[in-house]
């Protein structure tokens, strides 16, 4: 490398370096000593000097490090780094000290500054050094925070897909459960989709799915509450046409605010009759896959829960034969694009997915996902909201 090349290369180091400082001092002597310790060790620096806690306040934009004086005009101490600390984002703090009240400093750091310096005890080598690291400190505690924050949305998690997403409590060999649940949240966090399956007695097979409205925590939340109370109502034998009536009342009660609702799918099987009861409560009727076809279940709907208390209708089905799957579905399945135009999935493009030959070939186990993967593909990407599926199956299940 040439001595031009080496000059120039170390001049676009220090410019890519260059450190964005804030002093916020109202002592002009002391600013100026700042500025000339900086250029002092030759530190590639932007100074900008702040008299009031006020005045820094409105130039923290972009500032990477701030350098406090602990006397100022309208802040004085800690409970002036207070003020700043809640107002300065991701930039690094050290505090400036005098000799006599060197205690603040440590108390600064115990509140959240990244270090301290007293004045008159440092040279412009000691100062540069103290603000770099005091920038590299603060990098290294936000990812540190992120990381947590993470590991704490990880196990959150863990705990509402615990709650969401139970084992079949069924004993029954005559069908087969699959599940599937994907979510469309960034981080992998669970939405408001639930489902669950419960068996009473030897011929009676209780299946749900929902989704409350909304992609948050609190939906999360409770769509477990509602998950829950399914499958204590049913297995305290509450009359199947009240089970929908109750659980209304706890959404009611337990929403955070009025206007959240949930829509819900809930199938009783009759194993000996070969037949089911269907209710919809403003949700996506189940598709069943029978005779080599697919068609969606004409069943009456209700209105969804949580708007007007009202019965949801019942539908019976009649099931032919003894060879047929039933796929309940919430509607981030089918709310992505087709590939033309704006046009949606929907249903009549499910059970047109379902009767492709390449869906005949998948195995039972392996066709949720199969389905989320055709329905990913058709749509350009990722499906933007969760998709939580059950397919409830009999003899060969087509």
């Amino acid at each position: 490398m040439t001595e031009r090349s080496l000059a120039s290369h170390t001049h676009e180091l220090n410019r890519l370096q260059r450190l964005r400082i804030l002093l916020v001092e109202d002592d002009e002597g002391d600013a100026f000593l700042v500025r000339e310790l900086l250029s002092e060790a030759d530190a590639p620096f932007e100074l900008t000097v702040a008299s009031t806690l006020r005045e820094a306040q409105q130039q923290l934009a972009g500032i990477e490090c701030v350098l406090l004086d602990l006397g100022l005009p309208d802040a004085e101490g800690i409970d002036g780094l207070r003020k700043l600390l809640a107002v300065a984002d991701n930039a690094a703090v050290c505090v400036l000290t005098g000799r006599s009240d060197e205690h603040l400093g440590v108390q600064a750091v115990a509140e959240g500054a990244q270090d301290y310096l007293v004045k008159g005890q440092v040279d412009g080598v000691l100062l540069t050094r103290a603000l770099r690291y005091a920038v590299e400190r603060k990098r290294a505690d936000e990812a540190g925070r992120r990381l947590r924050e993470v590991e704490l949305r990880q196990a959150e998690s863990a705990r509402l897909e615990r709650g969401l997403l139970p084992k079949p409590l069924m004993q029954t060999d005559q069908v087969t459960v699959e599940t599937f649940y994907r979510s469309g949240r960034a981080l992998g966090l669970l939405g408001g989709d639930f489902f669950d399956v419960v068996q009473i007695g030897e011929d009676r097979l209780h299946v749900i799915v929902g989704d409350v409205c909304g992609h948050g925590v609190d939906e999360a939340a409770l769509g477990v509450e509602l998950r829950v109370a399914w499958r204590a109502l049913v297995l305290a034998g509450v009359p199947e046409e009240q089970v929908l009536s109750a659980l209304e009342q706890v959404l009611m009660s337990e929403r955070r605010a009025r206007e959240v609702f949930a829509t819900v799918a809930a199938v009783t099987i009759d194993l000996p009759g070969n037949r089911a009861t269907v209710r919809l409560a403003g949700h996506p009727p189940p598709v069943l896959l029978a005779g080599g076809h697919a068609a969606p279940v004409r069943a009456r709907t209700g209105i969804v829960l949580g708007v007007r208390p009202t019965p949801t209708p019942a539908t019976e089905l009649e099931f032919t034969g003894h060879d047929w799957s039933l796929l309940m579905y919430t509607d981030g399945l089918i709310e992505g694009h087709t590939g033309v135009g704006e046009e949606r999935l929907d249903v009549d493009g499910l059970c047109k997915l379902l009767d492709e030959p390449a869906a005949r070939r998948v195995p039972l186990p392996d066709l949720p996902p199969w389905l989320v993967a055709r329905a990913d593909q058709d749509n350009g990407g990722p499906l933007t909201d969760d998709v939580a599926m059950l397919l409830i199956s009999r003899g060969s299940g087509r």
